[in-house]
């Protein structure tokens, strides 16, 4: 795109010359004429006398408009014109202008061919470049006109506008975008009784040369271009239709800069110079540390110093090799005692910085200046989230900035304002919170890292996953350093991994492009991410930026981006915890080979629930074998004359656990089934579904409960199933014995159904529908 750099910068010479923030239209158009597009002849005058002598324009009508950088909405201002392609009415239209816009910096005016079309929905396109300063350029694709905000705001996600980042696109992926979007569908696929309008590969075209030339853009340091609308209009003599350019809006700032955040690599790719000389091959050293010191650690009560020291001790760490920092003693809780950063005994690879903001940037100052540290988890919150603090901000970020140039690098930092970080691998816990409050899980480490920006986040997860055992919980804070980027970047590299589940408030500059990047990485190698954005509101991104000081950014386009990357971007909080448990259940080798639902519950109302929410999925058909084995089944149960063997099966409040077991062990063993659910509505008398009590001698925690045997059918079959326990508190442990021994387990039938229809999205690639 070399030509293109220099066509760029020959285009906005004069804009630059001026100071202007915005080009005129014939500077826009220029650019679409240098991108290769078609756009329709315009003729240009000095004022009204030179208009009414041009050449004439194609056309017995021809469109004025006026040319100025004061003006950039021209037809609500009354700069656009449609008039009798003759001289008089020329003249007349840009004289009426003339006056209009009298001491306003007018340059001129054009004179435009007229392009006719069909001001049909769908035959007129917005399309558009922005440099976002988390995911860098972005090119978008919608509906036109007047019809643009309307749609974007009442049609599903992607129907009406799609996003797409020129990183890794290509013709393919962008073909693959377009499907499902109403534009392409009306354009292309044509309603009934009428004929496509245009052939799909002109859509593909415009979008490619969009993608194409958005990195020149960027390195122009253009932020915005829109064209609003490309129009279709008909070829000429039954000719293929093209689309055409009517209007071109421009806007100019600083995207790059020899000393600014970000710079151009030598790629000619626009980067974080931060993030592109932090040592991030640190992270294996903050989550798998050999040594560490603490802070911050009182020796009379139990502060958050205290807490973390004691939290690494009970997780295992060598307490031969874990200092603290602390002036006038020998030792606390067995760990030895040193009276500043120089009198470590060694270069530790993590410590944890526990003291108040005040102090926090002398302290990095010393770690950077005397190399003692690898890495730092900055635990104090009020840094760059409180206003007042900014000085204190810029000493801690010119002591790591400075050390970044040393032999080492300097020391990689986690936080501020942050709980740190949970390493099953580094045994230790810097999560401050008791262990009396939070306990912490056990047993199988599950092949889980939660990324969080909130510590908060992430601790309420723990609490309410306690059978989930993730190998890294990491909440980074105000990411003042260390990034969600970096950690999902480093992270793919762990293949132990099998489920990324991240939150995340909002990206530092091109941080969503590194995460973008890394999600892709992810799911291509098999595994899954789930990626809940807070800040989605203007009300949430103002409170983001309070609490995470991180670019809120703009939410549909983090959603389109990541989604098409093929991560299971979730709307809500509840959604986030019914994919967790639903993601990780399944991590272990589930597989589907299609999306053919068994279903099996005993109430009438749910066998209904199952089919209203089916989405992608459809209800399997049972081979003969199946229907055998289960008419066999219902009628040792007593049950055959009055329960037919279909899908969904319901084997009404009569089934005993016996039957429960049999009938859906047969169901999934169906080649015709590819994913499972069963509904227990628990209340009936012929089932064990209560905790032990007073009053019945049913215990749902026996070796030979329902929850036991489909845990032991959950751990045996390859195939991807759930539960659901619909029903009050009193059938909780119910539900939590189900989840204990391995199951997914919801509390409604169209939880469940939702998430079996996320996990079937994220693995579109390689599941087929029957």
């Amino acid at each position: 795109m070399a030509s293109l750099d220099a066509r760029l910068e020959s285009i906005l010479a004069a804009a630059r010359a001026e100071g202007r923030d915005a080009l005129t239209e014939p500077e826009g158009v220029e650019i679409l004429r240098a991108m290769g597009l078609r756009v329709p002849v315009s003729l240009f005058a000095s004022d009204s006398s030179a208009a009414a002598g041009l050449a004439p324009a194609p056309g017995d009508r021809v469109v004025i408009k006026v040319v100025s950088p004061e003006i950039l909405h021209k037809t609500e201002a009354g700069g656009v014109a449609m008039v009798a392609n003759e001289p008089e009415a020329i003249r007349a239209a840009v004289a009426d202008m003339e006056a209009r816009f009298k001491g306003l910096r007018v340059e001129g005016y054009t004179v435009n061919e007229f392009v006719s079309f069909e001001p049909r929905l769908g035959h007129e396109i917005i399309v558009g470049y922005r440099f976002a300063r988390d995911f860098g350029p972005v090119v978008s694709f919608g509906p036109g006109g007047i019809y643009t905000e309307f749609l974007a705001k009442n049609f599903m996600p992607g129907a009406a506008s799609l996003f797409l980042s020129p990183d890794g696109a290509d013709r393919g992926l962008v073909r693959e975008a377009l499907r499902g979007n109403a534009v392409r569908e009306l354009l292309c696929g044509g309603l009934r009784g009428t004929k496509p309008t245009i052939e799909e590969d002109r859509l593909v075209d415009l979008l490619m040369a969009f993608v194409e030339a958005a990195p020149a853009f960027a390195r122009a340091g253009i932020t915005e271009l829109e064209v609003n609308p490309f129009v279709v209009q008909k070829g000429a003599a039954g000719g293929p239709a093209e689309l055409v350019a009517l209007d071109a809006l421009a806007k100019l700032g600083t995207v790059a800069s020899g000393s600014g955040e970000l710079a151009v690599a030598a790629d000619g790719s626009v980067v974080n110079r931060a993030q592109a000389e932090r040592p991030v091959g640190k992270i294996d050293r903050l989550l798998s540390p050999a040594s560490a010191a603490v802070i911050g650690v009182s020796e009379k009560g139990m502060n958050n110093g205290r807490i973390i020291l004691r939290n690494l001790l009970e997780n295992g760490f060598d307490p031969a090799r874990l200092y603290v920092v602390k002036a006038g003693l020998e030792e606390i809780d067995g760990c030895r005692c040193v009276p500043d950063v120089a009198s470590l005994p060694e270069k530790v690879d993590l410590f944890v910085l526990v003291i108040p903001a005040s102090q926090a940037p002398a302290c990095i100052a010393e770690l950077a200046e005397t190399d003692k540290a690898e890495s730092v988890i900055v635990i104090p919150g009020g840094l760059e989230e409180k206003s007042g603090t900014e000085a204190i901000v810029a000493r801690m970020r010119a002591a790591l900035d400075a050390s970044r140039s040393g032999p080492s690098r300097g020391p990689l930092l986690n936080g501020g304002n942050c709980l740190g970080v949970r390493s099953v691998p580094g045994k230790y816990n810097t999560l401050f919170i008791p262990e009396y409050k939070l306990p912490m899980p056990t047993g199988r480490v599950a092949p889980v890292a939660l990324v969080s920006q909130s510590g908060a986040f992430a601790i309420c997860r723990v609490s309410k996953h306690p059978d989930l055992n993730p190998k890294y919980v990491i909440t980074c804070g105000n990411q003042m350093d260390v990034t969600v980027g970096d950690y999902l970047e480093r992270l793919a590299l762990d293949t132990e991994i099998r489920l990324f589940a991240v939150y995340v408030e909002g990206f530092k500059p091109m941080d969503g492009l590194k995460t973008l990047r890394a999600v892709r990485r992810i799911v291509e190698s098999g595994r899954r991410v789930i990626f809940y954005r807070a800040g989605r509101t203007a009300a949430g991104a103002a409170a983001s930026a309070s609490h995470t000081a991180s670019i809120a950014g703009d939410y549909p386009v983090t959603r389109a981006l990541l989604s098409r990357a093929g991560a299971a971007v979730v709307e809500s909080l509840d959604d986030f915890d019914d994919a967790l448990t639903l993601f990780s259940a399944f991590s272990d080798g589930k597989k589907a080979g299609g999306a053919r639902l068994g279903a099996l519950s005993n109430a009438g109302f749910e066998c209904v629930a199952f089919a209203d929410n089916l989405g992608r999925l459809s209800i399997a058909e049972f081979g003969k074998s199946t229907t055998a084995r289960l008419e066999r089944t219902l009628a040792d149960a007593k049950i055959g004359e009055i329960v037919d063997a279909h899908n969904p099966l319901d084997v009404t409040p009569m089934g005993d656990d016996a039957l429960y077991y049999d009938t859906f062990d047969a169901i999934l063993a169906d080649d015709s089934v590819d994913v499972g659910i069963v509904g227990i509505v628990p209340l009936t008398a012929r089932m064990n579904t209560l905790a032990a009590g007073k009053g019945h001698a049913e215990d749902v925690t026996r070796g030979d409960s329902l929850a036991a045997r489909y845990g032991e059918l959950f751990a045996r079959t390859q195939k991807p199933w759930v539960a659901v326990v619909d029903s009050g508190e009193l059938y909780d442990p119910l539900a939590r014995e189900l989840v204990r021994r391995g199951v997914p387990t919801f509390r409604t039938a169209d939880r469940a159904l939702r998430m079996l229809n996320l996990w079937l999205k994220a693995t579109a690639s390689q599941y087929a529908r029957s």
